[in-house]
């Protein structure tokens, strides 16, 4: 059994490689070849924290399963927020085959979904990017923004100010120059790719906010009752996810909209991996406003897992138990 720490992991999984492990997990996903269930989520009103399980079975490489914990009391501590463990077992014997840092892959793996989802999606000339958050996500979400397109401006928000200051200088020390923004507001104005990576549980991209011929990665707010986009802005997006039965289930940022009678089920166009299989359409326009919702698939981290165990054992990297 292999063992892999979260600064293994990162060495084994460079991004440009996790984009093309996460575009064949999508498009397997979206065609029939993986079986997952929905994730189980333990909240328990006695606990700040939540936790989840999302197991899977991908075709061609065997199964695998997610266990992860969120736990917000953790950035308090110097801490990931999220805390957790992917496993891949031996295709042929059903052996645990390795065991990888889960707040390693879940942070490499969300970011490269959303940067399948912006080649995909996203105007071949954006590059004006508005992150919203400026946590881990928010790192490796602008790595992945600038390998699908050519970014020349980035600006920044946080509701904790000194956090958006921390991220603007850890990309100075990378050569990105970012612009910190007083407010959402001033993040997303004019903005042609962003990027919500936040923990906020109600909106934060409100009404209005979004500019004409945006693409939006909406990757915070993953488990039903927190939002990040007003229902209204959601209403005037071109809607695509990484699985319907998720986000009809576990998104309260479609959810609500829904409800409301502002958008329909049938208003959701596409999976991701739809798109990249020519069964749904993309973007039909330059002005269109595009919204992709990412909610993290099961397929997603036993795809990595496997991917990642192949890597570190061919580089002769991690703990063999």
């Amino acid at each position: 059994m292999l063992m892999l720490d979260g600064k293994e992991v990162r060495a084994a999984f460079p991004m440009a490689e996790a984009i093309s492990v996460m575009a064949d997990a999508l498009r397997g996903f979206s065609s029939g070849k993986v079986t997952q269930p929905l994730r189980s989520v333990l909240a328990p009103p006695s606990e700040q924290g939540v936790f989840a399980m999302m197991p899977a079975h991908v075709e061609g490489l065997g199964y695998g399963f997610k266990a992860i914990m969120h736990n917000p009391g953790n950035r308090a501590r110097g801490l990931g927020t999220h805390i957790g463990t992917v496993c891949v077992f031996d295709p042929v014997t059903g052996e645990l085959s390795a065991v990888l840092d889960g707040s390693a892959v879940t942070a490499i793996r969300t970011a490269a979904v959303s940067a399948v989802a912006t080649r995909a999606l996203a105007r071949e000339d954006a590059g004006d990017l508005a992150i919203l958050g400026s946590g881990t996500q928010a790192r490796t979400h602008l790595e992945a923004m600038r390998l699908v397109r050519d970014v020349r401006r980035v600006r920044v928000w946080s509701r904790t100010a000194g956090h958006a200051r921390a991220f603007r200088d850890w990309a100075g020390g990378r050569g990105v120059a970012v612009e910190v923004a007083a407010t959402a507001q001033d993040a997303l104005r004019g903005a042609d790719l962003v990027c919500t990576t936040t923990s906020a549980g109600e909106p934060v991209v409100l009404p209005g906010h979004l500019a004409p011929g945006a693409h939006v990665n909406a990757v915070g707010a993953s488990v039903r009752g927190a939002r990040e986009l007003a229902p209204a802005e959601v209403a005037r997006c071109r809607v695509y996810v990484d699985s319907r039965e998720s986000a009809l289930n576990e998104s309260s940022d479609l959810c609500d909209p829904i409800a409301e009678g502002l958008i329909g089920e049938k208003d959701i166009r596409g999976e991701i991996g739809e798109v990249l299989l020519g069964t749904a359409e993309g973007r039909t326009g330059p002005e269109e406003i595009t919204l992709f919702k990412s909610l993290g698939l099961a397929v997603e981290d036993v795809a990595a897992g496997f991917s990642i165990a192949a890597r570190a054992r061919k580089g002769g990297t991690g703990a063999d138990l």
